[in-house]
């Protein structure tokens, strides 16, 4: 099958979350057949597991311009772009919606299991790049089907793998064991239950990005409350303290972002939590129906009642395996992406807007767009999601010369620091979900949307 032959074909999109579901508007917009494919029941799925939780980006750096213009015609009306909407503010108010005029071009509750070229391997050079993507989904009842496709635009997230405990990378010694104690997000400490959950208790919080500067601000607000008495957490870092962990404060140009770190700062210096740095957490213990945490060095922390791990997420790279990807192999990244946001490397204001070039692998015809992207990387901004698909979905549709263009300025947005490598490189905090400002982990899963050029939530 030659490359015309396969034009009739859908470009298929994984994921209808922000990126997903923006690339889809690109191809409509384009007048190419899109098929978005969600194994969650709802679109923006994701987005709604973390609906409690406010972004620090307005709605004015959360939506894409395809978008608008096909909803435009619905009378729908963009919040007001100077406010700050929650996860679910974010899902109900943009993502459904925009799922709703693509229709019947959104599937719900279709995972995808594996994507191949057809009757090629990953090892078949013969004819491969004339023959058609084939995508098998299956569904919720689990019925399976195979999907013929032109091109793949993975927008899936990260969200699905967060990052363990252990310091090494891998899940501590006995962190499996423990999982009734253990939590991978941000608490919604309005909800009754996961209220009484960390009420009166003592609570540990392993990460230094913003979701847990979220988690300690929350649980310190808990301890200040009537049914909160005896609320106590500590956080544990994998590296030191410095004038930059909190971020940065009233100097930071995104306030909201400011704010939330010195709300994590306030909860230390009042006493309702401790900080413990230099812990790498190698092992969890039983203490009756606590946990006690070993690290590396040989330090026991505890017993505490629960524990939170905000270390960032990883990418499910399981359904692209006879894919010819080009990843780094640090960051399961693009190759050509992987040195603009090294965390060990780049600071905030280095990464600039890119597209196609740096997101195209050996295999043509096949993206990773959206947090997907960024492999292991903390800092990510929808609006960086949104050029991505404009000039994948470019590419696809012939329009080179727009591909190659890129469309987006970001503004410089001030301090960060925080969370990563504002004094120096720190190899641990990529994996700690360090990083320039603060990883996206539980907080903006997908990829805050703030205005700057590097700095994810």
């Amino acid at each position: 099958m030659t490359a015309t032959a396969t034009e009739h074909l859908p470009v298929v999109v994984v994921g209808a979350g922000p990126a997903g579901l923006a690339a889809a508007a690109h191809l409509v917009d384009r007048g190419l057949d899109a098929l978005v494919l969600e194994a969650g029941a709802q679109a923006g799925a994701a987005v709604r597991e973390w609906a409690h939780v406010r972004l620090f980006s307005t709605w004015g750096e959360l939506t894409d311009q395809a978008a608008e213009k096909l909803l435009a015609p619905t009378g729908w009306v963009k919040p007001d772009p100077a406010t700050y909407p929650t996860g679910g503010d974010w899902a109900e108010l943009y993502l459904q919606p925009l799922a709703d005029v693509l229709g019947e071009r959104v599937r719900t509750g279709a995972r995808v299991t594996g994507v191949s070229r057809a009757g090629r391997d990953r090892i078949v050079d013969a004819d491969r790049e004339t023959q058609p993507f084939t995508v098998y989904v299956t569904s919720a009842d689990g019925r399976e089907e195979r999907i013929l496709a032109r091109a793949v635009i993975d927008a899936s997230g990260t969200w699905a793998i967060p990052g363990p405990a252990g310091g090494d990378g891998l899940a501590a010694l006995g962190e499996r064991a423990a999982a009734d104690r253990i939590s991978y997000r941000v608490p919604d400490l309005k909800d009754p239950a996961e209220r009484a959950r960390y009420a009166g208790r003592r609570t540990a919080v392993i990460g230094s990005g913003a979701s847990a500067f979220t988690a300690l601000a929350s649980l310190a607000d808990l301890a200040r409350s009537e049914d909160g008495t005896g609320t106590h957490a500590t956080w544990i870092l994998r590296r030191g303290i410095s004038g930059t962990t909190f971020g940065g404060g009233t100097a930071d140009r995104l306030p909201a972002r400011g704010a939330l770190g010195l709300a994590a700062k306030a909860a230390v210096d009042e006493g309702h939590a401790d900080a413990v740095t230099g812990f790498r957490t190698q092992e969890f213990e039983r203490d009756g129906e606590r946990l006690v945490l070993l690290a590396e060095d040989g330090r026991r922390l505890g017993p505490v009642d629960e524990v939170i791990v905000l270390t960032g997420f990883r990418p499910d790279l399981t359904f692209l395996d006879e894919l010819r990807l080009g990843l780094d192999e640090r960051l399961q990244a693009p190759v050509e992406l992987a040195p603009l946001i090294d965390p060990n490397q780049h600071s905030c204001g280095t990464v600039y807007p890119h597209g196609v070039k740096e997101l195209s692998h050996p295999e043509r015809g096949v993206y990773l767009v959206g947090m997907k992207s960024y492999g292991r990387a903390p800092t990510f901004l929808a609006l960086t999601g949104y050029e991505q698909v404009r000039s994948v979905v470019a590419a696809i549709a012939g329009d080179h010369e727009s591909a190659e263009r890129v469309e987006l300025v970001l503004p410089e947005t001030g301090v960060c620091g925080g969370a990563g490598l504002f004094e120096q490189p720190q190899t641990e905090e990529a994996a700690d979900g360090g990083g320039c400002c603060a990883p996206a982990p539980a907080l903006i899963p997908l990829g805050t949307t703030t205005p700057a050029p590097s700095c994810g939530p």
